[in-house]
């Protein structure tokens, strides 16, 4: 008699199915994403950069934005993510910011480099400082954006994220 899976192995299993099934398509690269919630799955994504020309179309990110659009909120509080290759820079941001209670991966980002999805330089470019970045970094106007600030700071009505 076979073991049936445990939740979170048929979670990531669907999740890699469904990066298979993305190349498959042509439609992006090898990665996918679901968000859970309460042993559901709410939202799914896959990597659509190069068929959306959308640099940020990550699995994780169409994922989220879609799971927000569901559950009509800007966090993921009380979600699960299950991605197929772990975070990288941008989207472990993404996930941050939506604040999900935890991550599950299958691909490490060494796996996913040698295949050609290397995120190390992104990892070292914010580690140096500003001024030592490959890309320049020019801050202007800083004293009349600060004035937008303080606009915010002081909004009484103002909803908090």
């Amino acid at each position: 008699m076979r073991p049936t899976r445990s939740a979170p192995d048929a979670f990531m299993a669907r999740a890699i199915a469904l990066s298979l099934e993305n190349i498959r398509s042509n439609q992006g690269g090898p990665f996918a994403a679901l968000i859970v919630k309460d042993g559901e799955i709410i939202a799914e994504g896959t990597n659509r950069v190069t068929s959306a020309n959308d640099p940020t179309a990550h699995a994780e990110i169409v994922a989220i934005r879609e799971a927000c659009r569901r559950l009509r909120q800007f966090d993921l509080v009380s979600c699960e993510i299950y991605a197929s290759s772990e975070p990288c820079p941008m989207c472990l941001g993404a996930i941050y910011w939506a604040r999900l209670a935890k991550i599950y991966f299958a691909n490490t980002a060494a796996d996913a480099a040698e295949i050609g999805f290397d995120d190390s330089l992104i990892y070292e470019e914010i580690r140096r400082p500003v001024a030592q970045r490959r890309i320049p970094m020019i801050s202007l106007m800083r004293s009349e954006a600060l004035k937008v600030f303080r606009a915010w700071e002081n909004k009484k009505d103002k909803v908090p994220y």
